[in-house]
């Protein structure tokens, strides 16, 4: 009888640590799907907040932390030709009136404006009106991965050296591809666009695509604009004051035109 008490407390036993463990391992369960749970909800008010950050203000993406390749210094920062720091100037330098645009080629906000803004903001210029002073930025490397931003503004900033940055531009955003296809990383692209902007694809826009000659440049460009405390693409202010993005108050290339041309 001893000997069998002994064997029935010891299944007991093993009866309690098996329940035990079983416990244990059910509330494990229960706080790993609690973690998992409450991090999808932080992903889901997250992107909704990116949502609607868009739809607002018309813009294609919100900075992640990660602020595309800003962080890479290992390259120098080799400035494009007749840029003033890490600012593209175009039109007359005595333009009373200067606009200022963040933008990334990859994003399809920024398309957005080019497409509905370019004549006027061509027309601006010519008569000397208004001057424009680009940043180049790579949010979207940052936030879907890629080098599609990094590379197209460089090859931008190529166009610059040769005198041909407004057209260059313009022919990036009139041929950009889906926001989710990297295909501005394909430097071979990059430069057969140049085809399109006549007297652009030389020797020497070839190599300094291919070789990324503005990369540190640029990633210094995007730098300044993840400090500048503007979080969107495309942030767009005329005379410092942010214009474009409000839809209380939204611009039209009329109201544009207005706020260039009108007195006082």
């Amino acid at each position: 009888m001893g000997l069998l008490r002994l064997v029935v407390v010891g299944v007991s036993e093993k009866n309690r640590e098996g329940k035990r463990s079983a416990r244990e391992r059910l509330r494990e369960q229960r706080e790993k799907d609690r973690v998992r749970a409450k991090r999808r909800r932080g992903l889901g008010v997250a992107g909704a907040v990116v949502a609607v950050l868009g739809v607002a203000a018309g813009v294609g993406m919100v900075a992640s932390n990660t602020g595309g390749d800003s962080g890479k210094s290992g390259s120098r920062a080799v400035a494009p030709r007749g840029a003033t720091g890490t600012v593209i100037p175009t039109g007359k330098a005595s333009a009373q009136k200067t606009l200022t645009v963040y933008e990334d080629f990859r994003c399809p906000g920024c398309k957005q404006f080019e497409d509905v803004f370019r004549k006027t903001v061509h027309k601006l210029q010519d008569k000397g009106r208004m001057k424009v002073r680009y940043h180049l930025v790579t949010i979207i490397d940052g936030n879907m991965g890629g080098t599609g931003s990094l590379y197209a503004a460089n090859a931008a900033a190529c166009a610059q050296d040769a005198g041909k940055y407004v057209a260059y531009h313009d022919v990036l955003y009139k041929n950009q591809p889906s926001e989710t296809k990297d295909s501005y990383a394909n430097k071979s692209k990059l430069i057969k666009l140049a085809g399109k902007v006549p007297g652009l694809d030389t020797e020497t826009f070839r190599r300094c695509v291919e070789e990324g000659k503005h990369d540190g440049w640029v990633r210094k460009s995007n730098g300044v604009f993840t400090r500048s405390g503007y979080s969107m693409t495309p942030t767009v202010l005329l005379d410092g004051k942010s214009i474009y993005g409000d839809q209380n108050k939204p611009l039209s290339p009329r109201k544009l035109k207005r706020m260039v041309t009108e007195k006082g």
